[in-house]
């Protein structure tokens, strides 16, 4: 597979890409602090309605992103309000596709109401996961992407079969990592349902961060020290302390000579 910009570890190189999802509210309903997080991170993951999101947030999102030159990107999931897209569902291929393509093209109309364009494409919850081994799903996101827009770029996690389908039909691929979830051997994110799946000590968060960007090594659930070579670090947005963990995530990767910039 290729990606796009220096892959992070890269001697004389490293560099580091900080996304958050955001947006993600409804209505009176607001989870993630979108306006502090947007003056940390280089990537903005917003919400285009399906698990969160709706067309009030998506517009002041934008807004602000282009404001303090923050990439927008899609951040498209199942239809599935209610589980905040982290259920499992059963969509077929046609149909997610479309829903997909449907998801950009709103986000594109606010992005560029703002003075900016829809950047790149990131899978949320449920989808992220189940794409990263099922070939038809993957296949019918990247079709989604496609149908929006041939060029843009998509965010996943690295050696999944969503980035190796994405990468054949020829969309930039970014490999992602995640500063505040484990990890199985195989490289693939524990499941939230158990147990220490996500890192809730800040102090593990900042050094796994740094870790993850100057030697692309995370230690996995079991004790294993695993390859995942990432150019974007993904931030969570809808976890307690949220924004003073990104400050202190960004300002140690700077300390530590890491360029924190948006990938390619």
């Amino acid at each position: 597979m290729t990606s796009t910009g220096i892959p992070a570890g890269t001697p004389g190189g490293t560099s580091i890409d900080l996304n958050a999802d955001l947006g993600e509210g409804f209505g009176r309903w607001h989870l993630t602090d979108d306006e502090q997080l947007l003056s940390v991170v280089t990537s903005a993951n917003v919400a285009c309605g399906f698990h969160a999101g709706d067309a009030s947030t998506m517009r002041r999102v934008c807004d602000l992103a282009a404001e303090r030159g923050v990439r927008i990107g899609a951040q498209v999931s199942y239809r599935d309000l209610a589980g905040f897209g982290r259920r499992a569902m059963d969509v077929p291929p046609g149909e997610l596709a479309a829903e997909v393509a449907y998801q950009i093209g709103a986000l594109e109309v606010f992005a560029r109401a703002a003075g900016a364009r829809v950047a790149y494409v990131k899978p949320h919850g449920a989808l992220y996961n189940r794409i990263v081994h099922d070939e038809e799903q993957a296949g019918a996101v990247v079709a989604g992407v496609r149908l929006a827009d041939a060029t843009l770029p998509v965010l996943g996690l690295p050696g999944s079969r969503f980035l190796a389908v994405a990468d054949k039909a020829g969309l930039p691929v970014v490999t992602e990592a995640f500063a505040d979830r484990a990890y199985t051997d195989e490289g693939t994110l524990v499941p939230r349902g158990r147990e220490g799946a996500v890192l809730t000590r800040a102090d593990d968060v900042v050094e796994r961060s740094l870790g993850l960007a100057r030697s692309g090594v995370v230690t996995s659930h079991s004790g294993r020290d695993i390859a995942v070579r990432a150019r974007s670090l993904c931030l969570h947005g809808d976890t307690p302390g949220a924004v003073d963990l990104a400050r202190r995530v960004r300002a140690r990767l700077e300390e530590a000579g890491v360029r924190v910039e948006a990938f390619g």
